[in-house]
């Protein structure tokens, strides 16, 4: 059996696509995207699915003993309803590894609600465009079709003890320790 860490394969399979479409985006669209490093007002303490968690907290095991320390110090001050653990100086400390919400976010996302579809991004994109075609878009509910059946798949294989649809918030990853095996510091629920 591969180790938990080779199990993440299909999600950072889903990752890169993902990135690709959102680079595609980002790139037709250029002059209308406002995002950027130090617009953060959208960067909350939010929770993520068990793939998501193991991937971040793999991701974090790799830095400097002193920059895990000062992550880790963030998430034991953060709040539930408060600006995200890994916001320093308007930049997300572990980028490279943000979860499926926050690489989507901002961008053009069209969801399913109470069986009508509709379009959301963030107010400061996209101004000036009287019409935003549909290849500008993220089809959200497909994004989180994929991104929870890969959660369950590497749930069942690796993490048993987990239920499939469980969420862990980011001060929860951020103090997870990356060993052979999934470790919890603390209960969760």
């Amino acid at each position: 059996m591969p180790s938990i860490v080779e199990g993440l394969g299909n999600y950072r399979h889903f990752l890169a696509r993902l990135d690709q479409r959102c680079r595609e985006i980002m790139t037709a669209y250029q002059p209308y995207i406002v995002c950027a490093k130090g617009c953060d007002t959208c960067c909350r303490h939010i929770s993520v699915f068990a793939v998501e968690a193991v991937a971040m907290a793999h991701a974090l095991s790799r830095y400097s003993q002193a920059e895990i320390t000062l992550i880790r110090k963030q998430a034991l001050s953060a709040e539930a309803d408060g600006p995200c653990p890994l916001l320093s100086q308007g930049a997300c400390l572990l980028y490279q590894a943000r979860p499926v919400i926050c690489r989507t976010h901002g961008l053009p996302i069209i969801l399913s609600q109470k069986g009508k579809s509709r379009v959301d991004f963030c107010p400061k994109n996209f101004s000036g465009l009287s019409t935003l075609p549909g290849d500008a878009a993220i089809y959200l509910d497909r994004v989180n079709e994929t991104l929870a059946s890969i959660n369950r798949l590497f749930t069942t294989t690796f993490l048993p003890d987990i239920l499939p649809m469980e969420r862990f918030t980011m001060a929860e990853v951020l103090l997870l320790e990356m060993g052979d095996e999934f470790e919890q510091p603390h209960d969760h629920h």
